[in-house]
């Protein structure tokens, strides 16, 4: 028996709601700028010498970290994977139609110095990074933070504080920051503004490039 009119009607209707969420969620994904567009977390690799707990991957998975407007760090050595998983995190919010938004640390600063000299700049360019939903800023610490640069992350970060959610991928431990941020207050009340509600997870040692490569041979 052939569909009655009302059940067409309703069929087309969901074709074309799943078509525009599909094309809406690869639009986000597009423009969240992933260094890894391709990273899923369901194919993050768990291997054992890594540590990682496959609860608290699938925690994320659902981004409740997002609707509590926490923050994420994950922190380990080059090559540990870190990258891989913000960006797979950063695509699973794009999935659930959070604005997310990559960007590695030099970069961040880069756009600001380019931003803060022009007429208005300064604004725009904070407006801009406080109201992504999430915003995950790769190689977190690098180099140590100039003044200027000190100065940014703090407004930022007060910006975001509460609001929205930040994750950063890094190779320092918590216990590095406070001296990698110069100290003093600054450094106070950047920390102030992540460590009290973040998650952290630990990446390990294992260089995640060498074992794909190995594993590819």
């Amino acid at each position: 028996m052939g569909l009655v009119f009302e059940e067409r009607i309703k069929l087309a209707v969901d074709d074309a709601h799943a078509a525009f969420t599909h094309s809406k969620v690869e639009g986000l994904i597009r423009r969240a700028g992933l260094r890894y567009p391709n990273a899923d977390l369901r194919r993050v690799d768990m291997l054992e010498q890594r540590g990682l707990d496959r609860g608290v991957i699938a925690q994320l998975g659902t981004c409740q970290f997002i609707t509590r407007h926490m923050n994420v760090v994950f922190q380990g050595f080059t090559g540990s994977g870190k990258s891989y998983l913000g960006s797979a995190l950063a695509k699973q919010a794009c999935q659930h139609r959070y604005r997310a938004h990559y960007i590695r640390m030099p970069d961040l600063e880069e756009t600001w110095a380019a931003a803060k000299d022009k007429p208005a700049g300064r604004e725009k360019w904070l407006r801009k990074y406080s109201t992504f939903t999430l915003l995950v800023i790769d190689e977190w610490l690098l180099d140590p933070p100039t003044d200027d640069v000190r100065s940014m992350l703090l407004e930022l970060l007060e910006r975001r504080y509460d609001a929205t959610s930040t994750v950063f991928c890094t190779q320092y431990a918590k216990k590095d920051w406070h001296q990698r941020l110069g100290g003093g207050v600054h450094a106070d009340a950047i920390m102030d503004r992540i460590v009290h509600n973040a998650l952290w997870i630990e990446t390990g040692d294992v260089n995640m490039r060498e074992h794909t490569a190995a594993a590819a041979n």
